[in-house]
């Protein structure tokens, strides 16, 4: 009769320190219960236990549901961008309310043409009468 083989299946035992410590990455965003899983070779099924147990947030009841971003925090970013860039349109359609109305001005008043095609040449310093204005 031949010896019979037993493999011993090897147990991992984490100290409770690193448990706490593998929550508090996962809780800080720092990693995902997979990619701790990834990392340690840690069954994410152990982990999720660990997170039941040491986790201020989670408990058993609860049901985790992990996201790359949370969706309410950037929509509520992108809702504040809207903001800012709706309140810079703004100013900056009153500047150019502004400026349209300095340029008409300057063409009633002044009778200088800002709005010219830049593809003529400029003016001579002759005005309207033909002849060349004295600029002192």
């Amino acid at each position: 009769m031949g010896i019979k083989k037993v493999e011993i299946n090897s147990r991992r035992v984490f100290s409770e320190e690193f448990k706490k410590a593998r929550i508090k990455d996962y809780e800080s965003g720092k990693f995902t219960v997979k990619e701790i899983g990834r990392l340690f070779g840690i069954q994410t099924a152990v982990i999720y236990r660990w997170i039941y147990k040491y986790s201020v947030y989670n408990k058993k009841s609860v049901k985790v549901v992990e996201m790359k971003d949370s969706a309410t925090r950037k929509l509520k970013e992108l809702e504040t961008r809207i903001k800012e860039l709706e309140q810079i349109v703004g100013q900056k359609q009153i500047k150019i309310d502004f400026l349209e109305k300095m340029i008409d001005l300057a063409k009633e008043e002044l009778d200088i043409d800002i709005k010219k095609n830049s593809d003529t040449l400029q003016s001579g310093g002759f005005g309207k009468t033909g002849k060349k204005q004295d600029i002192r």
